[in-house]
């Protein structure tokens, strides 16, 4: 009899649901179930599904040992989780289940980490905060895109029971962005920042000056930003960071653990510096500001020892306001600067460099010189490039200088991606998403050890970008390529599984108010606008 009843109260339910369905003209709901955990970019070192989800319910903590950086991570994790769940998730080192985030010494490296998930909680592990925080950017994705909304969404809020772990292929995944030939406001730069910080990206590389404006005040040759920063491509306004502003950007970068390389272009692309101080030209002349996008016309004066009080000041500032390691000192595209001189110019910049506890990076021009010890060069060059430029290369990295690859015709982020594109360049040719990610890094140039390749960077040149709109149409949905291609195994790469998790990735963005590329390689499918 009592099964009876159960089976009428059943039916009784699912005539309710039909009659409500009838009348709003909906299909019942189907269940939600959660994000598979090999869903996400960059793709994890190992997975292994199984068991519950977890639910994040209005009862979750997030739960930090007693650290500051651990606490940090949890409250970053809140700050994102709050708006759409509505939850008040205190972040507290008591308790137990939850959220958890715990450091623990074990096989994780400096960057690397592992989730647990079932029905109990989620637990991310790692040796160092770096690991913590990728781990959470591995968690953000395995919830429902949703939750990147800043208002309160329905859920529910389901991580996939299981197991990650995960460590970097290289240690350097870079994004560079060009401030030079337009300027990019602090906002608009944290705003990047964020969205390179969801694809573990760990270095942004800012290029601060160029022909067209110079972008970071220093105290000691204060024209190079009140007139060399004055202007832009197409003669706009411009504009310069004070050192209050770097040092924002700095820590603001710092928090999302990107480490800052700062770029300040030598001995070409100097024509701001040049028209800020007439004693800067080999004839005492300053030449016009520059508003145009030619390339390979300006030069410092190798000749000339006021040059060199020049970059020492400029190279000493600069490094106080930087805690990172590098400092970037361009060398590309010197055409008016004859080899000889760019030879004398290099051998004595890059002991400046190390004087104030720097390490040398350079565009890999740097090469046609002689590294210094330790330095890396970062390898912008085509599948085109010419034989004896590519050896050149080759034999620095063989005699121990690091690389970084940026090949334009796979990761300039400004490279039209059709000849339709209204944005961008394409100098370098027309690159898709596929081609942008459809590369192996460690075996792009033959003959370099597999230990000088140090990792990948995706430059975003600004000629023709303006504002962060686009900026993020011409990264998405490149960028989280490139990330993959700096953190995952070789033996993980291929297109057909990565554009499938490539194309889950655009409810994401819409959520988070990205503008991007829908590219016809993809299949968005009806997650994607």
């Amino acid at each position: 009899m009592r099964q009876h009843r159960r089976t009428l109260r059943l039916l009784g339910s699912l005539l309710l649901v039909a009659m409500a369905a009838s009348v709003t003209g909906a299909a019942p709901a189907p269940a939600a179930s959660p994000t598979p955990l090999d869903r996400v970019i960059p793709a994890p070192a190992s997975v292994a599904p199984g068991g519950s989800p977890y639910r994040i319910t209005r009862g979750t903590h997030i739960r930090v040992d007693g650290s500051r950086e651990t606490r940090g991570v949890g409250e970053y994790l809140a700050k994102i989780l709050r708006p759409s769940t509505g939850y008040r998730l205190p972040v507290t080192a008591q308790g137990a289940g939850g959220i958890r985030l715990r450091l623990a010494e074990g096989l994780f490296g400096a960057e690397g980490y592992r989730l647990d998930s079932g029905r109990g909680g989620v637990t991310v592990t790692a040796a160092r905060p770096a690991g913590l925080f990728h781990g959470v950017q591995t968690l953000r994705q395995l919830l429902p895109a949703a939750v990147e909304k800043d208002s309160v969404q329905p859920g529910p809020w389901l991580v996939a029971g299981g197991t990650i772990k995960d460590t970097p292929r290289y240690g350097w995944r870079g994004a560079m962005l060009d401030v030079s030939r337009h300027f990019f406001t602090v906002e608009q730069v944290k705003r990047y920042i964020d969205q390179l910080a969801l694809y573990k990206i760990n270095k942004l590389h800012l290029h601060l000056s160029d022909d067209q404006g110079w972008r970071i005040a220093i105290d000691s040759w204060p024209r190079l930003a009140t007139y060399g920063g004055s202007t832009e491509v197409g003669g706009g306004p411009g504009g310069f960071y004070t050192k209050a502003d770097y040092r924002e950007i700095v820590r603001y970068a710092s928090s999302r653990y990107l480490e800052v390389v700062p770029e300040i272009d030598m001995p070409g692309h100097t024509n701001a510096a040049l028209a800020s101080y007439a004693e800067l030209n080999c004839d005492g002349v300053a030449p016009p500001l520059y508003t145009g996008t030619e390339v390979g016309f300006s030069s410092l004066c190798a000749g000339k020892d006021i040059t060199y009080d020049f970059v020492d000041d400029v190279i000493r500032e600069l490094a106080a306001l930087t805690p990172g390691r590098y400092l970037h000192i361009g060398g590309d595209e010197a055409h008016s600067t004859s080899h000889e001189d760019y030879v004398k110019f290099m051998d004595r910049v890059q002991p400046i460099v190390a004087k104030y506890g720097k390490t040398v990076v350079g565009w890999h021009q740097l090469t046609g010189a002689t590294p210094a010890k330790g330095a890396l060069a970062q390898y912008w060059g085509l599948d085109g490039t010419s034989a004896e430029e590519k050896a050149r290369v080759v034999k620095a990295a063989q005699g121990g200088t690091g690389l970084i690859l940026s090949p334009a015709d796979r990761v300039y982020l400004d490279m039209k991606y059709t000849k339709e594109t209204p944005l961008g360049l394409s100098w370098a040719g027309y690159v898709e998403v596929k081609r942008s990610y459809d590369w192996d890094p460690g075996a792009y140039l033959p003959g370099v050890p597999g230990g000088a390749v140090r990792g990948v960077e995706a430059p975003m040149w600004s000629e023709t970008l303006e504002n962060s709109g686009h900026v993020e149409f011409m990264a998405f949905p490149r960028l989280p390529g490139v990330a993959e291609l700096g953190w995952s195994s070789a033996a993980s790469h291929d297109w057909e599984r990565y554009k499938g998790r490539l194309a889950a990735q655009a409810e994401r963005w819409d959520a988070l108010g990205i503008e991007w590329y829908r590219s016809p390689q993809v299949p968005w499918g009806a997650g994607g606008r």
